[in-house]
């Protein structure tokens, strides 16, 4: 299980460690923070898919994605006697992310290119590709020197051997390559393999669509499918999957509890699948393109949720969204009830979704705020009320 979050230098982020539970519901008005937060999860998920690079220049480069406020916040200036303004920065450039689990962590440090201009003094066609300074893999829940695995410093990788020594690795990685994708034997670096492939089963849905001309919509070829796509299109066949793999009554709840008395069916016709919703009082049941967007959403939720194929982690964003007041009590059951196979972050401003995810051992409640500009954890004093950290320094 993941047990800490860390960004550093990401938007409205400024430095941010999270510890996370089997359940995580990460809260706050708008305009605080959530999004950034969940942004930086999908991009060390890309960190393993070789597309950390490309994700940030699709956000507008480096210089978009960086902490927007000055490099320290003096106390002149949380006192009011002072007006925020830059200061001489006295780090490099940087937007680092990273994770920790049980028995292994990661981290990466993404900076400026050195090369921003080509020879003739022209912008370099490559100038909002951030580069990949520095990488560490280590053992144990705590980043440590003693307990790195393999690190990335510039171009040059090493591995740490059976008997503790380093290995330097053959050949020089390219400023936009990860190690994670680019040192492959499991012989020598197992824990770049198993960190690479628990961040490539890291599950996000925040795309789901429901309107007029979503694929949910319409009869979809279907197969076997244990796993509900990003937007949703192969909804019938998920459902379809759901209960064809002993989870029909898990599916049948999830239903009656939202919408009581109605009954969901998959029909199946010349390999082409899609939704019916039996309900009360109707004589035929409405087809998936009758569906309000609402109903839609929640039996899109209901597919994800009940995957037969659980992920390590799987991150949902603002769930609630279309749904209405009625749904939010059951969908958030269905999330507890996930978190039992699955660790789960929900990132959502829905107090009543909140509130029907319920409290105890197994989650954790992280409402963000604003501070200067800073999005930072309420009711945190400082850095020693958070778990411990300690960023790979280039």
């Amino acid at each position: 299980m993941i047990r800490t979050l860390a960004v550093d230098g990401y938007r409205s982020v400024r430095s941010l460690v999270l510890a996370l539970d089997r359940l995580t519901v990460v809260t706050g008005a708008n305009g605080v923070g959530k999004s950034s937060l969940y942004r930086s999860l999908r991009l060390l998920a890309e960190c393993a898919a070789g597309g950390v690079v490309g994700a940030v220049a699709r956000e507008g480069g480096l210089a978009s994605t960086l902490w927007a406020g000055p490099e320290v916040i003096g106390r002149a200036v949380r006192e009011g006697r002072h007006p925020v303004q830059g200061t001489v920065r006295s780090g490099p450039v940087s937007l680092r992310l990273g994770f920790a689990s049980d028995d292994l962590g990661y981290a990466v440090d993404l900076g400026l290119p050195q090369q921003q201009k080509l020879p003739d003094g022209s912008r370099h066609p490559f100038a909002n590709d951030p580069e990949i300074k520095v990488e560490a893999v280590w053992t144990g829940p705590v980043p440590r020197p003693a307990a790195l695995a393999a690190e990335r410093r510039g171009p040059a990788v090493r591995v740490r051997g059976d008997d503790g020594a380093w290995q330097p690795r053959p050949g020089r990685l390219r400023t936009f390559e990860s190690m994670l994708t680019e040192v492959v034997d499991p012989a020598r670096a197992p824990e770049l393999l198993d960190v690479r492939e628990r961040l490539r089963g890291w599950r996000f849905y925040d795309q789901l669509r429901t309107d007029l001309d979503a694929p949910a919509r319409t009869p979809q070829v279907g197969t076997r499918t244990p796993v509900l796509g990003p937007d949703g299109a192969d909804l019938a066949a998920a459902l379809a999957t759901i209960a064809d793999l002993g989870l029909g009554s898990d599916l049948e709840r999830a239903v009656s509890r939202a919408f009581p008395g109605s009954r969901l069916a998959v029909d199946a016709r010349d390999g082409r699948f899609e939704v019916r919703l039996h309900q009360h009082g109707l004589l035929r049941p409405l087809t998936a393109a009758e569906l309000s967007d609402g109903t839609l959403r929640y039996l899109l939720w209901v597919a994800a949720l009940l995957t037969p194929r659980p992920p390590e982690l799987l991150v949902l964003n603002e769930p609630e969204t279309s749904l209405h007041p009625d749904l939010l009590p059951a969908l958030g059951e269905l999330v507890r009830e996930a978190a039992q196979r699955t660790q789960v972050v929900v990132v959502t401003h829905s107090a009543p979704l909140v509130a029907a995810m319920g409290s105890g051992d197994g989650v954790a409640r992280v409402e963000l705020v604003k501070d200067f500009g800073e999005t930072r954890v309420a009711g945190r004093e400082g850095r020693f009320d958070q778990p411990p950290w300690t960023w790979p320094s280039r």
